[in-house]
Formats: structure tokens, sequence, C-alpha cells
């Protein structure tokens, strides 16, 4: 699956205008009448326009493509919530594949291309197999990217909000299941900062790099998260990652720095885990590019997605 913001789009099998302009008037529409099993791939266009809908993409939906008028110029929005009454996080999506938050991706081999995820309270939850963003704005508070999958994050900006009075913002929340997983999220190339400089004027507000959730209980976090060559700006505390509540051993997870710059980037004054890693090596670093992690020379070319397939 790849959900892209193309100029010029690719040419459309179907297209959604809410105006009435196009062959349907919501996305949800389109997406229910698209081929299951599709062997070549199902392009939707999606016109300018603001989408306040609920959008499922099942798991016998492959191949398929959808394409908006740009970053800002199509929005697909929703308002579901745990506090508003829906009985788990899972089920609160707005575009999800089975299950989802904010945006929840979970077939194998999805790619998203310039597209903004804005989230408050909701999240970006990357579920399952291999993912790519490439030139993707994401923004959130406590834990906006979170999930078990084996993601790559490039060139994209990483926005932390001003959060609920008294709450610390945390980027990611990974929950590899076992050290034998290979799942993780490495970033590469982003630029991390507060949203609209909210968080440096109102001041007294913490934000990590990330904490190992672990949902299983009594079992410890394996969680894998790795920034490689990324801006990060005075907004990212110096001690750089937190332990989940009420869990100090962090023995099993890898936290990794490689080549960062900016005010944030000081590694001086991070934690003093052995499970978090300075990385010097470039082979080491090697092994959480496109091409080594996601394997995503094998399957990105196929979505029309640009990607750089290592760190060189």
């Amino acid at each position: 699956m790849a959900i892209l913001d193309s100029n010029p789009p690719p040419a459309a099998d179907a297209v959604v205008g809410a105006d009435g302009s196009g062959n349907y008037t919501t996305i949800a529409a389109a997406v229910a009448a698209a081929p299951l099993k599709s062997t070549k791939r199902y392009v939707i266009c999606i016109k300018k326009g603001t989408y306040n809908e609920l959008i499922t993409i099942g798991q016998n939906t492959w191949n398929l493509t959808l394409v908006g008028d740009g970053m800002g110029a199509t929005i697909i929005t929703g308002h579901q919530s745990v506090g508003g009454g829906v009985s788990s996080t899972s089920k609160t999506g707005t575009v999800k594949n089975e299950q989802a938050v904010a945006l929840l991706s979970n077939p194998d081999a999805s790619a998203l291309y310039r597209c903004g995820i804005r989230a408050y309270q909701d999240k970006l939850y990357a579920k399952s197999s291999r993912q790519f963003y490439r030139e993707c704005r994401i923004s959130g508070t406590v834990d906006f990217i979170l999930g078990d999958a084996a993601a790559v994050f490039q060139r994209c900006d990483v926005a932390a909000r001003l959060p609920l009075r008294g709450q610390q913002n945390t980027i990611t929340a990974q929950p590899r299941a076992t050290a034998a997983s290979a799942t993780g999220f490495s970033f590469q190339d982003c630029n991390l900062y507060a949203d609209d400089d909210d968080l440096l004027r109102a001041g007294g507000v913490e934000t990590y790099l990330g904490r190992p959730w672990q949902p299983i209980p009594d079992s410890p976090p394996f969680s894998r998260v790795v920034f490689m060559e990324c801006t990060m700006s005075s907004v990212i505390d110096p001690k750089g990652w937190l332990p989940w509540e009420g869990r100090t051993d962090v023995s099993n997870v890898y936290y990794g720095e490689y080549n960062n710059t900016g005010d944030g980037a000081d590694v001086s004054g991070r934690v003093k885990w052995t499970s978090f890693h300075v990385i010097q090596d470039a082979s080491e670093a090697a092994k959480y590019t496109v091409e080594n992690f996601i394997q995503g020379d094998k399957w990105i070319p196929g979505t029309g997605v640009y990607y750089k397939p290592s760190h060189q």
C-alpha cells in the first residue's frame, strides 16, 4: 500500500471529490470499491478538500495507492477517542488497516510520501512488518509514534506539540516483543523540533526521544529505536530517553544515535544505560538503513516513492 502526495499524480483508477466532481464523494466508498487481491496497482486520487470520515483498508485490498492534492490540501480527519466512548485505542483510527488510532499502518510493505499526520492525544500506530515514511510531517504529544513494526522514517519532520498540563512528551514508544524480533524504528535525516515553538515558549515540558513500551505484563522491554543523521532542536531533553513508568529494567532495549546535529543532539548528558549506544561505526549504522532494515530496495520501487537506500 502507498499513500502519496504526488505531483504530477499517477493515472487514476478512481477519483474522489467531496464536491461531486469525482467518481465518489467519500474516500471510504472508493476504497470499498477497490478490487480485492489485485496483482497490479490500483490508484485512488483524492481531490482537495476536508474529508471527515473513517477509512478501513482490508487485508485483501492489495497494491492500493491513495494520492492527495498535497499536504494541507487533501485533509482526512476524525474525532474518535477512548475518552469519547470508544472501547479501546486500537478502534479510534481515522485511516486504518484493520485497526488503528490517528493512523494505523498494518500491512506489510507500505509507504507514505509527503503526508501530514497531526494528532494531539492520538498516535501514529505503526503495526506489523515493513513500513516506509518519506518527507512526511508527524506531530503529536505522548508516545505519538508507536507500535511493533520495522519502520524507517526518512527526511521527515517530527514535531512535538504542547501536551496536557503535567505531562512529558515522548516521541516514540516501540514495543519489540523479543530480542529476536526484526522490528524497530529508524529515523534517518529527519528534523526534530517543537511545533510552533509552543514547548519552548511555555517552558517546563520535557521532550524525550522515546521510552520502551512493553504491553506484556512481567516481561522486560525489548524496544529498539535509532536516530541517525537527524537534526535535533533544543526541545529534546539532554537525557534523551525514559524508562516506562514502574519498569526500571532497560537492559534489553537498543537505543542508538549516530551523527546527529543540532542543540538537542549532544549525547554527553544522555542516559547512562548499557543499552543506549552512541554509534561510531558506519557499518553498525548501516543495519538501520532502508536497504538493510526493511529490505526497501526489493519493494519500495514498486510504490513509486523515492528513497535513499543507505546512509552514504
